[in-house]
C-alpha cells in the first residue's frame, strides 16, 4: 500500500491500496519526499567534508544507490603539481573508459586537455587555488555524464565535461592528480548527493 502523509484532504494522510510500499511527504498535494523499495527519494545529503591537505587521492565512499546526482566541491584546493583528476566507481575506482576533456581560459588564450583515465580539471599551477564545483548525472543504467566550471587563485577559469559507463550503480569518487603523485597541500573538498 501506499501511504501519504500531509496531502491534500483534511485528514492529511491518505492511504492507497497497491503494491509499491511507498511512504510519501508531501506539501499542499505536492509530494517532495518518497521512500520506496528501493530507497529514499527526494533527500540531498551532505558528505563530510575533507580537508586536502595531504595525501595524493581524497575518496568519498558509501554513496548509496538511489543517488542519482552528485555534486563534488572545491573551496581552496592545491596541489604540488597540476592537472586534476575526477574518477568514479563501483566497487573500486574505474581508471579507464572516460570521455573527457577540460579548458583552461584566461583572457584570450585558450588551452585543452582530455582523458580516458577520469574527468580531467585543468589546473593552472602549484601555486593557485581551485574553487567550484563539477556535477555529475546518471543518465541511465550505470553511465554517468559530468560537467564543471571552477576558478582559480591566479584569475583563470576552468571548464570540464565528460561521460563514464561504470560496470555497476556508482558507490565512491576520488579526486587526484593526472600523475598520481603529486600529493594536495591546501583546500578543503565534500560531495552532496541526491536522488
Amino acid at each position: 500500500m501506499t501511504v501519504t502523509i500531509n496531502a491534500s484532504t483534511s485528514t492529511g494522510l491518505v492511504q492507497t491500496a497497491d503494491l509499491s510500499g511507498a511512504l510519501a511527504l508531501q506539501a499542499n498535494g505536492t509530494t517532495k519526499f518518497t521512500v520506496g523499495s528501493t530507497g529514499a527519494y527526494g533527500q540531498l545529503v551532505s558528505g563530510t567534508a575533507v580537508a586536502s591537505t595531504s595525501g595524493t587521492s581524497v575518496d568519498f565512499t558509501g554513496i548509496p544507490s538511489w543517488a542519482k546526482r552528485i555534486t563534488l566541491m572545491y573551496s581552496g584546493v592545491s596541489t604540488t603539481g597540476s592537472l586534476m583528476l575526477i574518477q568514479l566507481g563501483s566497487g573500486s575506482i574505474t581508471t579507464t573508459g572516460y570521455l573527457s576533456g577540460s579548458q583552461l581560459q584566461s583572457g584570450t588564450a585558450v588551452n585543452f586537455a582530455s582523458s580516458t583515465s577520469g574527468f580531467y580539471v585543468y589546473f593552472n599551477t602549484a601555486t593557485s587555488t581551485l574553487h567550484g564545483s563539477m556535477t555529475f548525472c546518471n543518465i541511465t543504467g550505470n553511465t554517468w555524464v559530468g560537467n564543471g566550471y571552477f576558478y582559480m587563485s591566479s584569475t583563470f577559469a576552468t571548464t570540464s565535461a565528460g561521460s563514464i559507463t561504470l560496470s555497476g550503480s556508482l558507490d565512491r569518487i576520488r579526486t587526484t592528480s593526472v600523475n598520481g603523485t603529486d600529493t594536495f597541500d591546501a583546500g578543503t573538498i565534500n560531495i552532496l548527493y541526491e536522488g
